[in-house]
């Protein structure tokens, strides 16, 4: 009975997607560019649904959501208004809101309950945003790295609509705002290696490797980026989804150094590496762009993989202690000030098993790569 309800609830999240794909393809008219990557071109189609499926079916995992609440920084306006020193504050997933030069910029804001275009299935976050949308303060900016649900979040475009003067998107990505309400005067779209600059804040599209599309009838119809946010004081890099390539170190040579680097560091499998990082490739990106410390993000809020929750933020400590890289895994809510980064130590280590536990689960882990 339960395999004959996740088959159902299966098919009527494809007939969703094929629905919404066939409204947005029809509301946006025809759309002849497709967008490609540098390196490698990735294969999305039917033929890897066989493997992928297989992969789930016979995976065991110790732990895909947490069991108990993961904690959380307060995060209130009267907090935010206490500095005006720039700083990242992680919201979740890949959502980060950041004050640079005394503005605040939004990135990849993804507040629902789930990342699917329907909200009753779809995966589902494991914790709340430390802030809601009507505690932000104004945005100056929202960058979006693509158009994917755990990216580009259409109930939170439709609420953030007055509170934000102006949005950066890859190319085409901004149809879809305007189609949301947004005013096509506040909407910049760029391709890799164009830049806007927002009263001395210097935001330019780097390149990523990865795919887009909401459905199944819009593949790469949009473009995904990385981005490099510039500002008088500091410089930071946001990956975005990507897998490793030679990018990266084109990225470094030409921006680099960076205050902080943002990576994608979770969601990760080698059935789909050629566009998520393993976490050896998300530290070798981070040493490609130059960056003096490292922010992992795109893990602990949804389970889109087949690794435990809490694998990224293991794998990765481990990897970032042996390579001598600064790693920064904050609370969500907890501000990462960039003139001195730093941020709480194992914090998913309390929710993660029993303490005891611990050193013979991340040898376990290390031990699996």
């Amino acid at each position: 009975m339960k395999i004959l309800i996740s088959l159902l609830l299966v098919l009527g999240v494809l007939i969703a997607i094929i629905w919404l794909s066939k409204c947005w393809s029809t509301s946006r008219g025809h759309k002849t560019q497709i967008f490609s990557n540098t390196e490698k071109v990735y294969q999305a189609g039917f033929s890897r649904l066989w493997p992928i499926a297989k992969a789930y079916w016979s995976a065991t995992r110790q732990a895909p959501i947490p069991q108990d609440a993961i904690p959380l920084a307060e995060l209130t306006p009267e907090i935010l208004a206490q500095s005006t020193e720039d700083a990242v504050y992680r919201l979740g997933h890949s959502t980060l809101l950041m004050r640079i030069d005394g503005e605040y910029l939004l990135i990849d804001p993804v507040f629902s309950e789930r990342a699917s275009p329907v909200q009753w299935a779809g995966p589902k976050r494991f914790h709340q945003s430390p802030i809601s949308i009507a505690d932000l303060p104004a945005i100056k900016t929202v960058i979006i790295s693509h158009d994917h649900y755990d990216h580009l979040d259409k109930a939170a475009i439709e609420q953030l609509a007055t509170k934000v003067q102006h949005f950066v998107t890859p190319l085409n990505v901004g149809e879809y705002l305007t189609a949301w309400g947004i005013d096509p005067i506040q909407v910049t779209e760029l391709e890799w290696w164009q830049s806007v600059e927002l009263n001395g804040l210097t935001i330019t599209a780097t390149p990523a490797q990865h795919f887009s599309g909401r459905g199944l009838l819009d593949r790469n119809q949009t473009l995904w980026a990385s981005w490099v946010i510039q500002g008088l004081q500091h410089k930071v890099f946001f990956s975005g989804d990507s897998g490793y390539f030679n990018g990266f170190k084109q990225i470094g040579e030409r921006y680099g150094p960076f205050d902080l680097s943002m990576i994608e560091t979770g969601a990760y499998n080698e059935l789909w590496s050629e566009i998520h990082m393993l976490p050896e490739q998300s530290l070798q990106a981070h040493l490609d762009v130059r960056a003096k410390a490292m922010m992992p993000v795109h893990n602990g809020t949804f389970d889109l993989a087949l690794h435990d929750w809490f694998e990224p933020f293991e794998r990765i400590s481990q990897l970032a202690k042996h390579n001598d890289v600064t790693l920064l895994i904050p609370k969500f809510g907890q501000a990462v000030m960039l003139a001195n980064p730093h941020a709480d130590e194992l914090w998913w280590r309390t929710i993660m098993l029993e303490p005891q536990k611990a050193d013979e689960v991340n040898k376990l882990v290390m031990n699996n790569n």
